[in-house]
């Protein structure tokens, strides 16, 4: 047999209300009885009694209003989420009116947890419904030559090679595709270990400048580095090194004509500062806000001739966003494009120590 809580409640508060009405009384009566007439404590008693059942009657209307007031706030957040159960990607929320109280400060946080889940939730149907769409051009692709070579092709040595190497480069497509959907996962969960790692900047910057210049002997690639020795950021070394991967093979693929690329690296007392300028094709306004949205590229049949999927910039900006930092970017049609990564650096102990000691050496000279 169920029991209404708001039953349980009355009943509990309003017993302790009288328990401890009796319990006064009973003092009260000790008291009465060493100082007051027969027909005194008799008076005494009724009007006792009389007053326990008032006080009584009183504690159980009082109990159940306070413990409705309450309930209906329960009822509220168990509306919500049987609304939520229903119709999941519902956006009903909790409506409470603000107060200072715990139940007010619970409804906060459920609100806030449902937040995150239907954005989690959106996440991964966007992301369900990008896949489907990008995987949707290779496999048509394969499909139509493979019939074609069933149907007749494969008598043609010109068309069988033909259709071979078109279904090769599909391919590689798919598994590049397929590639960056895995970084974009992993970066999503990265393990929180790596968010304690720290990376000394220099080094690093160096050995990607020496990698470029090798791959890229044909174009000139200004590196201007004014890294103060020693600097570091709070962030897993393959994570920044993947960041500038991005950033760079962007710059060279979306170069035109002039095959140039500026490269700049800087510390201050806070930030570590970097920029990557190409002088090639540029993007226009309207791209500009949604170039970091997974799969958005700005010419579709353009990138997908340069090999790209439209992941690496949403793969970049949120490592740096995970790391604290930001990524921005400017650009102009025709002129190029700069983007500008800024990354908080570790602050030194050593350092704060060492001005310590050469203050107290000045004050004692």
């Amino acid at each position: 047999m169920r029991i209404s809580i708001r039953f349980k409640w009355t009943a509990l508060i309003s017993i302790v209300i009288l328990l401890a009405y009796i319990f006064v009384g009973i003092l009260a009566m000790r008291t009465v009885q060493h100082v007051a007439s027969v027909n005194e404590i008799h008076s005494f008693t009724t009007k006792l009694i009389a007053g326990g059942v008032v006080v009584f009657i009183i504690g159980v209307v009082l109990s159940y209003f306070a413990v409705t007031l309450v309930l209906n706030d329960l009822k509220k957040i168990n509306k919500t989420i049987d609304d939520l159960n229903k119709k999941p990607d519902s956006d009903s929320r909790i409506k409470l009116r603000k107060r200072n109280d715990e139940i007010y400060d619970m409804t906060v946080n459920i609100n806030k947890t449902l937040d995150r889940m239907q954005a989690y939730t959106n996440q991964q149907k966007e992301f369900v419904e990008d896949v489907s769409h990008e995987l949707r051009t290779p496999v048509a692709v394969l499909e139509g030559h493979l019939s074609m070579l069933q149907r007749w092709g494969k008598d043609d040595p010109q068309v069988l090679n033909d259709s071979i190497n078109s279904s090769l480069q599909e391919l590689k497509r798919m598994q590049s595709l397929i590639q960056e959907m895995l970084d974009l996962t992993r970066v999503e969960q990265i393990d929180s270990a790596y968010l304690e790692q720290t990376t000394e900047v220099k080094p690093l910057f160096i050995q990607v400048y020496n990698d470029f210049k090798m791959l890229h002997s044909d174009f000139v690639i200004n590196f201007d580095d004014d890294i103060r020795e020693g600097s570091k950021v709070k962030i897993y070394r393959n994570h920044l090194e993947q960041v500038l991967v991005i950033l760079l093979d962007n710059a060279f693929k979306y170069s035109a004509d002039r095959k140039e690329i500026n490269f700049a690296a800087s510390t201050n007392s806070a930030l570590l500062e970097v920029v990557v300028q190409d002088y090639g094709l540029g993007i226009a306004k309207n791209d500009l806000k949604r170039i970091f949205n997974r799969f958005y590229r700005v010419d579709k049949a353009r990138s997908r001739k340069r090999g790209g999927n439209g992941l690496g910039l949403s793969i970049a900006k949120r490592l740096i966003e995970i790391y604290h930092g930001s990524l921005e970017v400017e650009s102009v049609v025709g002129s190029g494009t700069v983007f500008k990564i800024e990354l908080p650096l570790v602050q030194e102990k050593t350092d704060e120590n060492d001005d310590e000691k050469e203050a107290s050496k000045k004050s004692e000279i």
